[in-house]
């Protein structure tokens, strides 16, 4: 896992119940997972030029008003992104799709179809909180997905299809025993009292994928939360 940057906000917007007049700092992870002969990433994390100056960098005075940003470094200053193979996103918000102008012009882009529709839609745009200046630049190294999807074709690596958070959100389940659930909950006991952020796409959705990935916890496997700060800490993640 890389920290790929911190943002602040009210912590009542990020779980159900909390208070709104305390800030919360939550960090922002992404991985990267190495096989034989791939280096994958998935979610690239905040975009250097959102952090020193949000409303410039999307061109909108209100575009991250509610959220304070930090980053120590950028995923390009972690990983050699000359060396990724594929890029894999859970789904477009600027905290996970921030950094894919970073990301070399040749690397392939994993989204779910859904996701990538609905980053085209007005519609679903502004009910998302999406921004397309995160993903407007890459629709060239765009690969659709369409539900849950082998990615190497040897079942090692698979895309899971956890709508709900957003119209095309995905997790990814690496071996038997570690699942990347990103923002399905963004804390671990999210799986558990469905806790969710204030917003979401389709909440009945989004219960049903927590539901989902309750049940592979609960069959033994590690199931990592979105944006957990007490779960969530840069380094090795055992598989």
């Amino acid at each position: 896992m890389l920290n790929a940057g911190w943002f602040t906000s009210a912590a009542g917007i990020w779980r159900r119940d909390d208070d709104l007049n305390r800030q919360a700092r939550f960090p922002v992870p992404a991985y990267v997972i190495e096989t034989a002969e791939e280096r994958i990433l998935v979610d690239t994390g905040l975009h250097p030029a959102a952090v020193k100056d949000a409303a410039r960098h999307y061109g909108r005075p209100d575009a991250l008003g509610l959220f304070k940003l930090e980053l120590d470094e950028s995923v390009a200053e972690q990983v050699d992104l000359t060396t990724i193979t594929k890029v894999v996103l859970t789904h477009l918000h600027f905290d996970h799709a921030g950094g894919l102008a970073l990301v070399p012009p040749s690397v392939p882009v994993f989204v779910q179809r859904r996701e990538w529709e609905a980053g085209q839609d007005a519609a679903a745009v502004a009910k998302n909180f999406l921004l397309p200046r995160d993903y407007g630049t890459v629709a060239d190294q765009i690969v659709l997905v369409d539900g849950d999807h082998d990615l190497l074709g040897d079942g090692s690596i698979q895309l899971l299809s956890t709508p709900g958070h957003t119209p095309g959100h995905q997790s990814i389940r690496v071996g038997e025993r570690l699942v990347l659930g990103a923002d399905v909950t963004h804390y671990a006991s999210g799986l558990n009292d469905h806790r969710f952020p204030m917003f979401a796409d389709d909440f009945a959705a989004q219960a049903a994928s927590a539901d989902r990935l309750r049940t592979l916890r609960d069959a033994g496997a590690v199931v990592r939360p979105g944006h957990d700060p007490a779960v969530l800490v840069p380094g090795p993640v055992p598989l």
